[in-house]
């Protein structure tokens, strides 16, 4: 049997009543490959009053990958990035030894209905590059290589499948694949990296004939393939890579092996030392304190 474990998602409430699904961290594991947080938010109608946006925030030790199915975001930060995010898109942006960044709603869909749906990942960086100097890289959709087959097709978004490269670069070894399956369809995947998993996104699959439930993740045993089949129309990710170089502490936004570097970052921002974002002027606190 392919599958190793699977985790289950939980309800997040990020503000404002905007609620994500969040895999990981999960209880048996922190991190599949450099991946240790996903979240899956939507599709979700969200009336013209809804204030969803994501006030400015720092981050240290890791990047965060964000990719939408529906919608727009407008991701500004500390070096001066300004980049609307929109579906089929990847945006690294690299923490490193710190960054601040907002992700709000782009001024013409203000006041307006939307409709969101998408993931963000946060992808802890090795240690010898926990420190490494912050970065934001948008790569756009036509940019990212597609690998089609009888039945459906995989973007590869990050790292090496079907033949294909994204242009995305890495830290690890890291994988990230988007792909869709036509109903009956099925595709063997072969040559993953030695964590990997799978997340259905929307319908219905199994995995070596084994259902997958809506909002789990199944963990594969260790360098082996799987074979997936589509009971539905179906999209579904592939995450993985390299195992972590160990136990990352998190603390709020900030990730790091070190937790006294936790504690420096913390205090780092109630100090209010890091760069601010241009044009942004909100500032939130620490939400406790950290022992």
């Amino acid at each position: 049997m392919a599958i190793s474990n699977l985790f289950k998602a939980h309800d997040k409430d990020l503000g404002g009543g905007f609620f994500v699904r969040r895999v990981l961290p999960a209880a048996a594991k922190q991190a599949v490959g450099p991946f240790l947080f996903f979240d899956h938010f939507g599709p979700v109608d969200a009336p013209p009053d809804a204030n969803h946006d994501v006030r400015p925030h720092p981050h240290i030790g890791l990047a965060t990958v964000t990719y939408l199915y529906e919608g727009a975001i407008l991701h500004r930060d500390s070096l001066g990035s300004v980049q609307r995010i929109e579906p089929g898109a990847i945006n690294w942006m690299t923490a490193g030894s710190g960054i601040v960044h907002s992700e709000r709603v782009p001024p013409d869909l203000v006041g307006k209905p939307r409709r969101s749906h998408g993931l963000q990942l946060w992808a802890a960086l090795p240690r010898e590059h926990e420190e490494v100097d912050p970065a934001f890289i948008h790569t756009p959709a036509e940019a990212i290589p597609v690998a089609s087959f009888a039945g459906g097709e995989a973007r590869v978004l990050i790292g090496s499948a079907f033949g294909l490269t994204s242009p995305v670069a890495t830290y690890m070894e890291t994988l990230y694949l988007d792909i869709r399956l036509d109903e009956g369809a099925e595709l063997i995947l072969a040559d993953l990296p030695e964590e990997a998993a799978i997340y259905p996104v929307s319908g219905e699959l199994s995995i070596d004939g084994e259902p997958l439930a809506p909002g789990t993740m199944a963990y594969l045993e260790p360098g082996t393939g799987a074979s997936v089949r589509a009971a539905t129309g179906v999209q579904f990710v592939v995450i993985g890579g390299a195992p972590l170089d160990g136990h990352r502490f998190v603390f709020w936004n900030f990730v790091s092996s070190s937790k006294e570097r936790l504690k420096q970052a913390a205090e780092d921002w109630e100090q209010q030392r890091y760069a601010a974002v241009p044009g942004e002027t909100e500032w939130i606190p620490l939400p406790r304190p950290l022992r």
